[in-house]
Protein backbone atom coordinates (compact mmCIF):
# COMPACT_ATOMS: atom_id res chain seq x y z
CA UNK A 1 0.00 0.00 0.00
CA UNK A 2 2.89 2.29 -0.27
CA UNK A 3 4.58 3.61 -3.71
CA UNK A 4 7.28 1.62 -4.94
CA UNK A 5 9.28 4.73 -6.52
CA UNK A 6 12.50 2.01 -7.41
CA UNK A 7 10.40 1.88 -10.45
CA UNK A 8 11.66 5.02 -11.48
CA UNK A 9 15.14 5.47 -10.72
CA UNK A 10 16.67 2.14 -8.42
CA UNK A 11 18.14 4.89 -5.57
CA UNK A 12 18.56 8.75 -4.91
CA UNK A 13 22.37 8.00 -6.47
CA UNK A 14 20.82 7.14 -10.05
CA UNK A 15 18.54 10.12 -10.04
CA UNK A 16 21.65 12.05 -9.30
CA UNK A 17 23.69 10.83 -12.44
CA UNK A 18 20.01 10.93 -14.84
CA UNK A 19 19.69 14.44 -13.51
CA UNK A 20 23.50 15.13 -14.40
CA UNK A 21 22.84 13.70 -17.79
CA UNK A 22 19.63 15.43 -18.76
CA UNK A 23 22.08 18.72 -17.41
CA UNK A 24 24.14 17.76 -20.05
CA UNK A 25 21.73 17.67 -22.81
CA UNK A 26 20.20 20.80 -21.81
CA UNK A 27 23.09 22.47 -22.98
CA UNK A 28 23.03 21.37 -26.24
CA UNK A 29 19.40 22.73 -26.99
CA UNK A 30 21.28 26.22 -27.42
CA UNK A 31 23.22 25.31 -30.50
CA UNK A 32 20.39 24.60 -32.02
CA UNK A 33 19.16 28.15 -32.43
CA UNK A 34 18.77 29.74 -35.86
CA UNK A 35 19.63 26.62 -37.32
CA UNK A 36 16.11 24.88 -37.61
CA UNK A 37 15.50 26.22 -41.12
CA UNK A 38 18.37 23.25 -42.09
CA UNK A 39 15.50 20.48 -42.57
CA UNK A 40 18.56 17.88 -41.13
CA UNK A 41 18.82 20.18 -37.96
CA UNK A 42 14.79 20.33 -37.50
CA UNK A 43 15.11 16.76 -37.00
CA UNK A 44 18.03 16.49 -34.57
CA UNK A 45 16.57 19.49 -32.30
CA UNK A 46 12.91 18.03 -32.02
CA UNK A 47 14.70 14.13 -31.59
CA UNK A 48 16.53 15.82 -28.82
CA UNK A 49 13.47 18.03 -27.41
CA UNK A 50 11.74 14.70 -27.37
CA UNK A 51 14.10 12.77 -25.32
CA UNK A 52 14.55 15.86 -23.07
CA UNK A 53 10.94 16.19 -22.60
CA UNK A 54 10.44 12.48 -21.61
CA UNK A 55 13.51 12.96 -19.09
CA UNK A 56 12.44 16.15 -17.87
CA UNK A 57 8.86 14.40 -16.93
CA UNK A 58 10.39 11.51 -15.30
CA UNK A 59 12.98 13.86 -12.86
CA UNK A 60 10.61 15.99 -11.32
CA UNK A 61 7.84 13.33 -10.93
CA UNK A 62 10.35 11.32 -8.70
CA UNK A 63 11.56 14.20 -6.86
CA UNK A 64 8.03 15.40 -6.39
CA UNK A 65 6.61 11.92 -5.32
CA UNK A 66 9.52 11.73 -2.82
CA UNK A 67 9.12 14.82 -1.11
CA UNK A 68 5.32 14.42 -1.13
CA UNK A 69 5.49 11.00 0.87
CA UNK A 70 7.35 13.27 3.72
CA UNK A 71 7.40 16.90 3.45
CA UNK A 72 9.56 17.38 6.39
CA UNK A 73 12.13 15.83 4.89
CA UNK A 74 14.34 18.43 3.60
CA UNK A 75 16.71 16.46 1.27
CA UNK A 76 13.45 15.47 -0.62
CA UNK A 77 12.68 19.15 -1.06
CA UNK A 78 16.23 20.03 -2.14
CA UNK A 79 15.66 17.87 -5.16
CA UNK A 80 12.28 19.45 -6.19
CA UNK A 81 14.18 22.57 -5.99
CA UNK A 82 16.95 21.46 -8.11
CA UNK A 83 14.34 20.25 -11.06
CA UNK A 84 12.41 23.75 -10.95
CA UNK A 85 15.37 25.56 -11.10
CA UNK A 86 16.44 23.37 -14.12
CA UNK A 87 12.98 23.35 -15.47
CA UNK A 88 13.24 27.48 -15.49
CA UNK A 89 17.01 26.82 -17.42
CA UNK A 90 15.03 24.23 -19.88
CA UNK A 91 12.43 27.20 -20.43
CA UNK A 92 15.25 29.71 -21.44
CA UNK A 93 17.18 27.99 -23.38
CA UNK A 94 14.31 26.74 -25.72
CA UNK A 95 12.98 30.54 -25.94
CA UNK A 96 14.05 31.05 -28.96
CA UNK A 97 11.52 27.42 -30.69
CA UNK A 98 8.51 29.27 -30.80
CA UNK A 99 9.34 32.72 -32.93
CA UNK A 100 11.90 30.74 -35.28
CA UNK A 101 9.37 28.42 -36.17
CA UNK A 102 7.11 31.04 -36.88
CA UNK A 103 9.19 32.80 -38.74
CA UNK A 104 10.08 29.64 -40.75
CA UNK A 105 6.49 29.36 -41.72
CA UNK A 106 3.73 26.70 -41.61
CA UNK A 107 4.06 25.46 -45.10
CA UNK A 108 8.17 24.61 -44.27
CA UNK A 109 7.38 23.24 -40.72
CA UNK A 110 4.75 20.73 -41.88
CA UNK A 111 6.79 20.14 -45.12
CA UNK A 112 9.59 19.00 -42.65
CA UNK A 113 7.88 16.83 -40.31
CA UNK A 114 6.24 15.18 -42.66
CA UNK A 115 8.99 14.39 -44.81
CA UNK A 116 11.00 12.55 -41.41
CA UNK A 117 8.36 9.36 -39.92
CA UNK A 118 10.56 10.40 -36.53
CA UNK A 119 8.52 13.77 -36.23
CA UNK A 120 4.82 12.42 -37.19
CA UNK A 121 3.91 13.28 -33.70
CA UNK A 122 4.76 16.81 -33.68
CA UNK A 123 2.32 17.35 -36.40
CA UNK A 124 -0.53 18.30 -34.27
CA UNK A 125 1.19 20.49 -31.73
CA UNK A 126 2.75 22.83 -34.91
CA UNK A 127 -0.84 23.12 -35.82
CA UNK A 128 -1.41 24.52 -32.36
CA UNK A 129 1.65 26.99 -32.38
CA UNK A 130 0.56 28.03 -35.89
CA UNK A 131 -3.27 28.66 -34.45
CA UNK A 132 -2.36 31.73 -32.54
CA UNK A 133 -0.18 33.24 -35.26
CA UNK A 134 -2.29 35.71 -36.44
CA UNK A 135 -2.68 37.11 -33.00
CA UNK A 136 1.02 37.39 -33.41
CA UNK A 137 2.57 41.12 -33.50
CA UNK A 138 5.77 42.17 -34.99
CA UNK A 139 8.64 41.19 -33.52
CA UNK A 140 9.32 45.22 -31.97
CA UNK A 141 5.27 44.94 -30.82
CA UNK A 142 6.20 41.58 -29.34
CA UNK A 143 9.11 42.70 -27.42
CA UNK A 144 7.34 45.72 -25.70
CA UNK A 145 4.78 43.61 -24.23
CA UNK A 146 7.19 41.26 -22.73
CA UNK A 147 8.65 44.00 -21.23
CA UNK A 148 5.27 44.10 -19.17
CA UNK A 149 5.44 40.60 -18.97
CA UNK A 150 6.03 40.64 -15.44
CA UNK A 151 3.53 43.33 -14.49
CA UNK A 152 0.96 40.96 -16.08
CA UNK A 153 1.31 38.43 -13.28
CA UNK A 154 1.29 41.62 -10.52
CA UNK A 155 -2.54 40.93 -9.74
CA UNK A 156 -1.53 37.66 -9.34
CA UNK A 157 1.63 38.18 -6.72
CA UNK A 158 -0.75 40.51 -4.85
CA UNK A 159 -3.48 38.51 -4.79
CA UNK A 160 -1.44 35.71 -3.25
CA UNK A 161 0.29 38.33 -1.03
CA UNK A 162 -2.66 39.40 0.44
CA UNK A 163 -4.91 36.71 0.67
CA UNK A 164 -2.17 34.06 2.10
CA UNK A 165 1.09 35.41 3.28
CA UNK A 166 -0.23 39.40 4.68
CA UNK A 167 -3.46 37.52 6.13
CA UNK A 168 -3.92 37.19 10.02
CA UNK A 169 -6.22 34.67 11.44
CA UNK A 170 -8.99 35.40 12.71
CA UNK A 171 -10.20 34.34 16.17
CA UNK A 172 -13.76 33.72 16.92
CA UNK A 173 -15.80 32.86 20.26
CA UNK A 174 -18.40 30.67 20.69
CA UNK A 175 -21.49 30.78 23.33
CA UNK A 176 -20.07 28.10 25.25
CA UNK A 177 -16.83 30.18 25.69
CA UNK A 178 -14.47 28.67 23.73
CA UNK A 179 -12.54 30.32 20.99
CA UNK A 180 -11.78 29.12 17.73
CA UNK A 181 -8.46 30.54 15.52
CA UNK A 182 -9.80 30.17 12.34
CA UNK A 183 -8.06 29.54 9.00
CA UNK A 184 -8.80 28.98 5.49
CA UNK A 185 -7.88 25.27 6.09
CA UNK A 186 -10.13 24.50 9.03
CA UNK A 187 -13.01 27.01 8.48
CA UNK A 188 -15.33 24.84 6.22
CA UNK A 189 -15.14 22.15 8.68
CA UNK A 190 -16.09 24.00 11.33
CA UNK A 191 -19.29 24.89 9.84
CA UNK A 192 -19.81 21.58 9.05
CA UNK A 193 -19.80 20.38 12.75
CA UNK A 194 -20.90 23.40 14.62
CA UNK A 195 -24.41 22.50 15.77
CA UNK A 196 -25.64 25.58 16.95
CA UNK A 197 -26.73 28.40 14.04
CA UNK A 198 -25.53 31.21 15.74
CA UNK A 199 -21.77 29.80 16.36
CA UNK A 200 -21.68 28.57 12.26
CA UNK A 201 -22.24 32.74 11.70
CA UNK A 202 -19.48 33.69 13.87
CA UNK A 203 -17.30 31.32 12.56
CA UNK A 204 -18.65 32.31 9.49
CA UNK A 205 -17.98 36.21 9.53
CA UNK A 206 -14.84 35.64 11.48
CA UNK A 207 -13.09 33.99 8.11
CA UNK A 208 -14.75 36.91 5.69
CA UNK A 209 -13.77 39.86 8.03
CA UNK A 210 -10.40 39.35 6.46
CA UNK A 211 -12.31 40.28 2.93
CA UNK A 212 -14.26 42.89 4.02
CA UNK A 213 -11.55 45.14 5.61
CA UNK A 214 -9.77 44.82 2.46
CA UNK A 215 -12.50 45.43 0.24
CA UNK A 216 -10.70 48.10 -1.55
CA UNK A 217 -7.10 46.71 -1.62
CA UNK A 218 -9.13 43.43 -3.30
CA UNK A 219 -10.70 45.58 -5.60
CA UNK A 220 -7.96 47.43 -6.69
CA UNK A 221 -5.77 43.84 -7.39
CA UNK A 222 -8.65 42.79 -9.13
CA UNK A 223 -9.27 45.65 -11.69
CA UNK A 224 -5.46 45.13 -12.14
CA UNK A 225 -6.17 41.39 -13.49
CA UNK A 226 -9.28 42.84 -15.56
CA UNK A 227 -7.07 46.04 -17.03
CA UNK A 228 -4.77 43.76 -17.85
CA UNK A 229 -6.74 40.94 -19.76
CA UNK A 230 -8.56 44.17 -21.50
CA UNK A 231 -4.70 45.29 -22.51
CA UNK A 232 -3.78 42.59 -24.22
CA UNK A 233 -6.93 42.03 -25.82
CA UNK A 234 -6.99 44.99 -27.87
CA UNK A 235 -3.10 44.76 -28.41
CA UNK A 236 -3.66 41.73 -30.27
CA UNK A 237 -7.09 42.83 -31.87
CA UNK A 238 -9.16 40.11 -30.12
CA UNK A 239 -13.25 40.87 -29.92
CA UNK A 240 -12.96 39.94 -26.03
CA UNK A 241 -11.66 38.56 -22.97
CA UNK A 242 -13.82 35.45 -23.62
CA UNK A 243 -12.53 34.88 -27.22
CA UNK A 244 -8.35 35.27 -25.95
CA UNK A 245 -8.47 33.20 -23.25
CA UNK A 246 -10.77 30.38 -25.12
CA UNK A 247 -8.92 30.71 -28.66
CA UNK A 248 -5.30 28.87 -27.19
CA UNK A 249 -7.07 25.46 -26.97
CA UNK A 250 -9.63 26.65 -29.68
CA UNK A 251 -13.09 26.49 -27.91
CA UNK A 252 -15.98 27.75 -29.34
CA UNK A 253 -17.05 30.82 -27.27
CA UNK A 254 -20.71 29.00 -27.74
CA UNK A 255 -19.74 26.69 -24.95
CA UNK A 256 -19.28 29.29 -22.82
CA UNK A 257 -22.33 30.80 -22.84
CA UNK A 258 -24.11 27.57 -23.24
CA UNK A 259 -23.20 26.91 -19.76
CA UNK A 260 -24.23 30.06 -18.20
CA UNK A 261 -27.41 29.80 -19.93
CA UNK A 262 -28.33 26.48 -19.06
CA UNK A 263 -27.02 26.92 -15.57
CA UNK A 264 -28.58 30.40 -14.97
CA UNK A 265 -32.39 29.16 -16.57
CA UNK A 266 -32.21 26.25 -14.23
CA UNK A 267 -31.88 27.31 -10.93
CA UNK A 268 -35.02 26.40 -9.24
CA UNK A 269 -33.93 23.06 -8.70
CA UNK A 270 -31.24 24.45 -6.03
CA UNK A 271 -33.93 26.43 -4.95
CA UNK A 272 -35.64 23.31 -4.26
CA UNK A 273 -32.28 21.91 -2.52
CA UNK A 274 -31.84 24.29 0.05
CA UNK A 275 -35.71 23.89 0.92
CA UNK A 276 -34.76 20.16 1.69
CA UNK A 277 -32.19 20.87 3.65
CA UNK A 278 -33.73 23.87 5.17
CA UNK A 279 -36.39 21.40 6.81
CA UNK A 280 -33.86 18.32 7.20
CA UNK A 281 -31.73 20.33 9.45
CA UNK A 282 -34.85 22.14 11.39
CA UNK A 283 -33.38 26.00 10.41
CA UNK A 284 -36.07 28.39 9.55
CA UNK A 285 -33.53 30.65 7.09
CA UNK A 286 -30.72 28.42 5.19
CA UNK A 287 -27.61 30.57 5.13
CA UNK A 288 -24.48 30.28 2.83
CA UNK A 289 -22.77 28.94 5.85
CA UNK A 290 -25.57 26.19 6.50
CA UNK A 291 -24.46 24.29 3.11
CA UNK A 292 -21.41 22.31 5.09
CA UNK A 293 -24.16 20.57 7.69
CA UNK A 294 -24.62 16.58 7.05
CA UNK A 295 -27.93 15.63 6.68
CA UNK A 296 -27.06 11.96 7.90
CA UNK A 297 -23.51 10.63 8.49
CA UNK A 298 -22.68 7.58 7.17
CA UNK A 299 -21.20 5.06 9.76
CA UNK A 300 -20.09 2.41 7.62
CA UNK A 301 -16.77 1.79 7.10
CA UNK A 302 -14.61 0.30 3.98
CA UNK A 303 -10.78 -1.15 4.18
CA UNK A 304 -9.28 0.12 1.33
CA UNK A 305 -9.85 -3.63 0.34
CA UNK A 306 -13.14 -3.26 0.15
CA UNK A 307 -13.21 -0.25 -1.60
CA UNK A 308 -10.82 -1.56 -4.38
CA UNK A 309 -13.48 -4.20 -4.79
CA UNK A 310 -16.56 -2.15 -4.75
CA UNK A 311 -14.82 -0.09 -7.70
CA UNK A 312 -14.17 -3.00 -9.40
CA UNK A 313 -17.75 -4.56 -8.84
CA UNK A 314 -19.02 -0.79 -10.39
CA UNK A 315 -17.26 -1.18 -13.70
CA UNK A 316 -17.19 -5.44 -14.11
CA UNK A 317 -19.85 -4.69 -16.68
CA UNK A 318 -17.99 -2.20 -18.81
CA UNK A 319 -15.36 -4.96 -20.59
CA UNK A 320 -12.68 -6.40 -20.87
CA UNK A 321 -10.12 -3.20 -21.74
CA UNK A 322 -11.22 -0.81 -19.08
CA UNK A 323 -11.29 -3.15 -16.06
CA UNK A 324 -8.00 -4.20 -17.21
CA UNK A 325 -7.05 -0.39 -17.31
CA UNK A 326 -8.76 0.19 -13.74
CA UNK A 327 -6.85 -2.81 -12.26
CA UNK A 328 -3.39 -1.64 -13.72
CA UNK A 329 -4.31 1.81 -12.37
CA UNK A 330 -4.60 0.50 -8.79
CA UNK A 331 -1.84 -2.16 -9.14
CA UNK A 332 0.32 -2.34 -5.98
CA UNK A 333 3.55 0.13 -5.67
CA UNK A 334 1.43 3.02 -7.82
CA UNK A 335 -0.93 3.84 -5.08
CA UNK A 336 0.28 5.24 -1.68
CA UNK A 337 -2.75 4.42 0.61
CA UNK A 338 -3.04 5.83 4.13
CA UNK A 339 -1.94 9.47 5.80
CA UNK A 340 0.71 9.04 7.37
CA UNK A 341 3.47 11.91 9.30
CA UNK A 342 5.08 14.54 7.25
CA UNK A 343 2.77 13.40 4.00
CA UNK A 344 1.07 15.37 1.77
CA UNK A 345 -2.49 15.95 2.08
CA UNK A 346 -5.55 15.40 -0.22
CA UNK A 347 -5.40 13.13 -3.26
CA UNK A 348 -4.27 12.89 -7.07
CA UNK A 349 -2.69 11.10 -9.63
CA UNK A 350 0.68 11.93 -11.41
CA UNK A 351 1.46 10.60 -14.36
CA UNK A 352 4.85 11.25 -15.93
CA UNK A 353 5.35 10.37 -20.22
CA UNK A 354 5.67 6.88 -21.03
CA UNK A 355 5.74 5.84 -17.00
CA UNK A 356 2.64 4.39 -15.27
CA UNK A 357 1.10 7.09 -12.75
CA UNK A 358 1.48 7.03 -9.08
CA UNK A 359 -1.81 7.75 -7.43
CA UNK A 360 -1.30 9.56 -3.49
CA UNK A 361 -4.23 8.68 -0.86
CA UNK A 362 -5.18 9.79 2.46
CA UNK A 363 -7.35 6.62 2.64
CA UNK A 364 -9.91 7.12 5.90
CA UNK A 365 -12.50 4.20 5.19
CA UNK A 366 -14.55 6.31 4.64
CA UNK A 367 -17.86 6.12 1.49
CA UNK A 368 -15.54 9.87 0.32
CA UNK A 369 -12.24 7.72 0.13
CA UNK A 370 -14.07 5.26 -1.80
CA UNK A 371 -15.41 7.59 -4.24
CA UNK A 372 -11.79 9.61 -4.55
CA UNK A 373 -10.35 6.13 -4.95
CA UNK A 374 -12.56 5.90 -8.06
CA UNK A 375 -12.27 9.23 -9.22
CA UNK A 376 -8.10 9.55 -9.11
CA UNK A 377 -7.87 5.58 -10.62
CA UNK A 378 -9.90 7.68 -13.70
CA UNK A 379 -6.98 9.80 -14.03
CA UNK A 380 -4.75 6.99 -14.05
CA UNK A 381 -6.88 5.11 -16.48
CA UNK A 382 -6.78 8.16 -18.70
CA UNK A 383 -2.91 8.22 -18.82
CA UNK A 384 -2.24 4.50 -19.09
CA UNK A 385 -4.91 4.44 -22.42
CA UNK A 386 -2.94 7.71 -23.89
CA UNK A 387 0.59 6.26 -23.15
CA UNK A 388 -0.10 3.19 -25.02
CA UNK A 389 -1.85 4.67 -27.78
CA UNK A 390 0.12 8.32 -28.32
CA UNK A 391 3.44 8.85 -28.64
CA UNK A 392 5.73 11.45 -25.94
CA UNK A 393 4.30 14.82 -27.83
CA UNK A 394 1.11 14.37 -28.05
CA UNK A 395 0.64 12.34 -24.33
CA UNK A 396 -0.65 14.85 -22.05
CA UNK A 397 -4.02 15.99 -22.59
CA UNK A 398 -5.75 19.28 -21.25
CA UNK A 399 -7.65 20.13 -18.04
CA UNK A 400 -10.98 20.54 -20.42
CA UNK A 401 -10.97 16.60 -20.99
CA UNK A 402 -9.24 15.58 -18.18
CA UNK A 403 -12.17 15.28 -15.21
CA UNK A 404 -14.07 13.47 -17.85
CA UNK A 405 -12.14 10.09 -17.26
CA UNK A 406 -12.36 10.93 -12.86
CA UNK A 407 -16.03 11.69 -12.86
CA UNK A 408 -17.14 8.99 -15.58
CA UNK A 409 -15.86 6.79 -12.67
CA UNK A 410 -17.94 8.61 -9.86
CA UNK A 411 -21.08 8.08 -11.98
CA UNK A 412 -21.16 4.33 -12.58
CA UNK A 413 -19.68 3.86 -8.95
CA UNK A 414 -22.66 6.15 -7.28
CA UNK A 415 -25.30 4.04 -8.90
CA UNK A 416 -24.16 0.73 -8.44
CA UNK A 417 -24.07 1.85 -4.16
CA UNK A 418 -27.13 3.36 -4.70
CA UNK A 419 -28.38 0.08 -6.17
CA UNK A 420 -26.76 -2.43 -4.43
CA UNK A 421 -27.07 -0.04 -0.89
CA UNK A 422 -24.92 -2.32 1.24
CA UNK A 423 -25.69 0.31 3.85
CA UNK A 424 -27.87 2.09 6.36
CA UNK A 425 -30.34 4.44 5.28
CA UNK A 426 -28.02 7.52 7.03
CA UNK A 427 -25.41 5.61 4.34
CA UNK A 428 -27.63 6.27 1.44
CA UNK A 429 -28.40 9.73 2.61
CA UNK A 430 -24.55 11.04 3.26
CA UNK A 431 -24.29 9.55 -0.52
CA UNK A 432 -26.71 11.19 -2.18
CA UNK A 433 -25.69 14.73 -0.44
CA UNK A 434 -22.27 13.62 -1.14
CA UNK A 435 -23.43 13.41 -4.99
CA UNK A 436 -25.82 16.58 -5.16
CA UNK A 437 -23.10 18.43 -3.32
CA UNK A 438 -20.65 17.88 -5.79
CA UNK A 439 -23.08 18.82 -8.87
CA UNK A 440 -23.61 21.92 -6.44
CA UNK A 441 -19.64 22.33 -6.34
CA UNK A 442 -18.95 21.03 -9.52
CA UNK A 443 -20.90 21.83 -12.07
CA UNK A 444 -23.50 25.57 -10.61
CA UNK A 445 -20.78 26.95 -8.51
CA UNK A 446 -18.69 27.38 -10.88
CA UNK A 447 -20.85 28.04 -13.81
CA UNK A 448 -21.77 30.98 -11.23
CA UNK A 449 -18.09 31.93 -11.42
CA UNK A 450 -17.83 31.54 -15.10
CA UNK A 451 -20.90 34.27 -15.18
CA UNK A 452 -19.09 36.10 -12.51
CA UNK A 453 -15.65 36.82 -14.44
CA UNK A 454 -17.69 36.93 -17.94
CA UNK A 455 -19.55 40.28 -15.83
CA UNK A 456 -16.31 41.53 -14.45
CA UNK A 457 -14.98 41.38 -18.02
CA UNK A 458 -17.93 43.11 -19.61
CA UNK A 459 -17.13 45.69 -17.26
CA UNK A 460 -14.13 46.35 -17.91
CA UNK A 461 -13.88 46.36 -21.88
CA UNK A 462 -16.95 48.64 -21.69
CA UNK A 463 -14.91 51.08 -19.67
CA UNK A 464 -17.43 51.15 -16.77
CA UNK A 465 -15.72 51.94 -12.82
CA UNK A 466 -14.33 49.01 -11.14
CA UNK A 467 -15.07 49.22 -7.56
CA UNK A 468 -15.49 46.70 -4.43
CA UNK A 469 -19.36 48.15 -4.90
CA UNK A 470 -19.40 47.05 -8.45
CA UNK A 471 -17.79 43.50 -7.67
CA UNK A 472 -20.21 42.74 -5.32
CA UNK A 473 -23.21 43.38 -7.09
CA UNK A 474 -22.53 41.10 -9.62
CA UNK A 475 -21.90 38.37 -6.95
CA UNK A 476 -24.81 39.98 -4.63
CA UNK A 477 -27.37 39.71 -7.83
CA UNK A 478 -25.94 36.03 -9.13
CA UNK A 479 -26.48 34.65 -5.39
CA UNK A 480 -29.72 35.61 -5.27
CA UNK A 481 -30.44 34.07 -8.73
CA UNK A 482 -28.81 30.82 -8.14
CA UNK A 483 -29.83 30.28 -4.68
CA UNK A 484 -32.45 32.85 -3.45
CA UNK A 485 -30.54 34.35 -0.87
CA UNK A 486 -29.66 37.54 -0.30
CA UNK A 487 -25.94 37.21 0.64
CA UNK A 488 -26.06 41.10 1.56
CA UNK A 489 -27.45 40.34 4.91
CA UNK A 490 -24.45 37.92 5.41
CA UNK A 491 -21.31 40.36 6.21
CA UNK A 492 -18.78 39.72 4.34
CA UNK A 493 -20.44 36.89 1.88
CA UNK A 494 -20.53 39.32 -1.17
CA UNK A 495 -16.67 39.41 -0.97
CA UNK A 496 -16.54 36.17 -2.26
CA UNK A 497 -15.17 37.41 -4.96
CA UNK A 498 -11.87 38.04 -3.23
CA UNK A 499 -11.29 34.13 -2.05
CA UNK A 500 -11.30 32.72 -5.39
CA UNK A 501 -8.12 32.52 -6.39
CA UNK A 502 -9.02 31.70 -9.68
CA UNK A 503 -9.97 34.54 -10.80
CA UNK A 504 -7.07 36.34 -10.09
CA UNK A 505 -4.36 33.24 -11.12
CA UNK A 506 -6.04 32.09 -14.61
CA UNK A 507 -8.96 34.01 -15.85
CA UNK A 508 -11.36 32.13 -17.40
CA UNK A 509 -10.62 28.41 -16.57
CA UNK A 510 -13.43 27.44 -13.88
CA UNK A 511 -16.21 26.66 -16.50
CA UNK A 512 -13.98 23.61 -17.81
CA UNK A 513 -15.10 21.85 -14.36
CA UNK A 514 -18.48 22.43 -15.18
CA UNK A 515 -17.96 21.03 -19.13
CA UNK A 516 -16.23 17.85 -17.94
CA UNK A 517 -18.37 16.94 -15.49
CA UNK A 518 -21.69 17.40 -18.23
CA UNK A 519 -19.44 15.75 -20.94
CA UNK A 520 -18.80 12.36 -18.57
CA UNK A 521 -22.58 12.24 -16.99
CA UNK A 522 -23.68 12.44 -20.81
CA UNK A 523 -21.45 10.20 -21.85
CA UNK A 524 -22.29 7.69 -19.00
CA UNK A 525 -25.85 7.97 -19.97
CA UNK A 526 -24.83 7.13 -23.60
CA UNK A 527 -23.15 3.52 -21.89
CA UNK A 528 -25.95 3.10 -19.68
CA UNK A 529 -28.28 3.13 -22.93
CA UNK A 530 -25.83 0.38 -24.35
CA UNK A 531 -22.77 -0.42 -22.77
CA UNK A 532 -20.68 -0.85 -26.33
CA UNK A 533 -20.55 3.08 -25.93
CA UNK A 534 -18.29 2.19 -23.25
CA UNK A 535 -15.60 1.72 -26.47
CA UNK A 536 -16.41 5.49 -27.21
CA UNK A 537 -14.92 6.54 -23.40
CA UNK A 538 -12.09 4.23 -24.17
CA UNK A 539 -11.07 5.89 -27.82
CA UNK A 540 -11.35 9.61 -25.68
CA UNK A 541 -8.92 8.40 -23.37
CA UNK A 542 -6.45 6.70 -25.78
CA UNK A 543 -6.73 10.08 -27.62
CA UNK A 544 -4.85 11.81 -24.94
CA UNK A 545 -3.40 15.28 -26.08
CA UNK A 546 -3.56 14.53 -30.14
CA UNK A 547 -6.80 16.60 -30.81
CA UNK A 548 -8.49 19.91 -30.05
CA UNK A 549 -10.47 19.21 -27.13
CA UNK A 550 -14.05 20.02 -28.67
CA UNK A 551 -13.02 17.66 -31.59
CA UNK A 552 -12.06 14.91 -28.87
CA UNK A 553 -15.43 15.19 -27.57
CA UNK A 554 -17.70 15.63 -30.61
CA UNK A 555 -15.73 12.24 -31.97
CA UNK A 556 -17.24 10.17 -29.33
CA UNK A 557 -20.75 11.97 -29.87
CA UNK A 558 -20.77 14.59 -27.48
CA UNK A 559 -21.59 17.96 -29.05
CA UNK A 560 -20.81 20.92 -26.14
CA UNK A 561 -21.47 23.77 -28.59
CA UNK A 562 -25.02 22.56 -27.89
CA UNK A 563 -26.87 22.27 -24.84
CA UNK A 564 -28.13 18.91 -24.44
CA UNK A 565 -25.05 17.99 -22.37
CA UNK A 566 -25.63 20.69 -20.12
CA UNK A 567 -29.07 19.78 -19.50
CA UNK A 568 -28.47 16.13 -18.79
CA UNK A 569 -26.87 18.02 -15.48
CA UNK A 570 -29.75 19.24 -14.54
CA UNK A 571 -31.58 16.31 -15.50
CA UNK A 572 -29.48 14.17 -12.90
CA UNK A 573 -29.57 16.43 -10.32
CA UNK A 574 -33.27 16.35 -10.27
CA UNK A 575 -33.65 12.55 -10.02
CA UNK A 576 -30.92 12.67 -7.19
CA UNK A 577 -32.90 15.01 -4.83
CA UNK A 578 -35.97 12.94 -5.78
CA UNK A 579 -33.90 10.11 -4.31
CA UNK A 580 -33.07 12.11 -1.27
CA UNK A 581 -36.45 13.52 -0.64
CA UNK A 582 -37.68 9.46 -0.71
CA UNK A 583 -34.83 8.46 1.36
CA UNK A 584 -35.45 11.22 3.97
CA UNK A 585 -39.08 10.24 4.57
CA UNK A 586 -37.76 6.30 4.81
CA UNK A 587 -35.53 7.71 7.65
CA UNK A 588 -38.50 10.00 9.38
CA UNK A 589 -40.47 6.27 9.19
Amino acid sequence: MNWNLEVLYPTVETWNQAFNTFSKRVDDIPSYEGTLKKPSSFKAYFMLQKDTLIEAHKLYQYAALKSDLNKKDVENASRVQKMAVMLSRLSQVTAFERPELLSLGQDYVIKTIQSFPELSEYHFPMIQLFHAEQYVLSKDQEGILANFSTLSQAGSNLHSALSTADRTDTKATLKNGETLTITSGNYRAYLADLEDEDDRKTVFEAFFKHYSDNKNTYAEIFKNVLDNDVAQMRSRKYASSLEMYLHGKNIDPSVYHNIVEVAYENTELLKRYYEIRKKALGLSTHHTYDRFRHLAESSTKYTYAEAKDLFFKSIAHLGESFNQKAHQALEDGFVDVYEKEGKRTGAYSWSAINEHPYILLNYNDTLDSVFTLAHEAGHSMHSLYAMEHQPPAIQNYTIFVAEIASTFNEHVLLDYVIQNNPGSVDDKIALLQQSIDDIMATFYRQVLFATYELRAHELAEKGDPITHESLSKIMIDLYQHYYGIDIAAEPGKQFVWAYIPHLFNTPFYVYQYATSFAASLKLYEMVKEDPKNIEKHQALLASGGSDWPLNQTAAIGINLTTKEPFLAVVSRLKTLLDALELALKEKAV
